[in-house]
């Protein structure tokens, strides 16, 4: 199986990057399922409904979200209704929606997708380690699910990284979001889970972490309220990581990352399997 995860999108122009490529980037690469995280979709804060659905009309199996969740008020009643698009999985039991949800391939496979926020300098949510012990325990690979696929949506490396060797085994493939910045340590851990700290995100790279730089920068300078920050205008890169995974075992075979447009430097799987 491969799976293609991209990180953060940031606005309407990444979003609208994403949904014009995608359908050409599932043929190309052959991909069996596209994860996307959409939390800074709508202005660069939230999700609305209909961002869910031109990113499913375009070939995206799995909206994953993180702390800017609830921000587009309309998602809080519309995410009962919709499985494909998650929520932290460590948000109270009463908090609306879900955090995993199962793509059925066309091949017949089941990928169990989980999104998960951390702590460390974020929300004080439940537990995020004993959260994912426990989905790992309901849901076993090669038992319950072909694949795994976990987006770790924190701030700090070090929790990202640890979450990462917990899960390692136990999951196809732990992925970083948050920090919109694609890190280098795409790796397969030794008992065989794909990992990288941060995917990246979908948006424009000349500016603060896909933001509008002189109100980013003003911010730090200042350090007054100002202008509400905006998603920056330019060239989109799309970053994310593409991932081979084994159905058999779950183990990932292969990970590579995934960069194109803007003004990063290209990085793309090679279109074999």
């Amino acid at each position: 199986m491969r799976v293609l995860f991209l990180g953060d999108i940031i606005g309407r122009n990444a979003k609208d990057e994403v949904v014009a490529r995608l359908p050409d980037l599932r043929k190309k690469y052959k991909l069996d399922a596209v994860i996307v995280n959409g939390e800074n979709a709508a202005s660069g804060f939230g999700i609305t409904a209909q961002i869910c659905n031109d990113l499913y009309k375009a070939g995206v199996d799995c909206i994953t979200t993180g702390n800017h969740i609830w921000d587009q008020r309309e998602i809080i009643p519309y995410i009962s209704s919709d499985p494909k698009l998650l929520r932290p999985i460590n948000y109270p039991e009463t908090a609306p929606g879900k955090g995993s949800y199962i793509i059925q391939t066309a091949h017949g496979h089941k990928i169990l997708v989980a999104n998960v926020m951390a702590r460390m300098h974020m929300d004080a949510l439940d537990d995020p380690f004993a959260a994912m012990d426990r989905l790992c325990k309901a849901q076993r690979l090669g038992r319950d699910v072909h694949a795994m696929i976990i987006d770790v949506h924190g701030e700090a490396c070090s929790e990202k990284m640890a979450m990462g060797y917990y899960c390692d085994g136990r999951a196809s493939f732990v992925v970083g979001t948050h920090t919109h910045i694609p890190t280098a340590d795409a790796q397969i851990l030794p008992q065989g889970t794909g990992y990288q700290t941060d995917a990246g995100m979908c948006g424009s790279y000349d500016s603060v972490i896909g933001m509008d730089a002189v109100l980013a920068v003003g911010r730090f300078v200042r350090k007054v309220p100002g202008e509400r920050l905006r998603p920056a205008e330019g060239p989109v890169t799309l970053c994310g990581t593409v991932v081979d995974i084994d159905p058999a075992s779950g183990r990932c075979t292969r990970i590579e990352p995934f960069r194109m447009g803007g003004k990063l430097l290209p990085a793309a799987p090679a279109e074999d399997i």
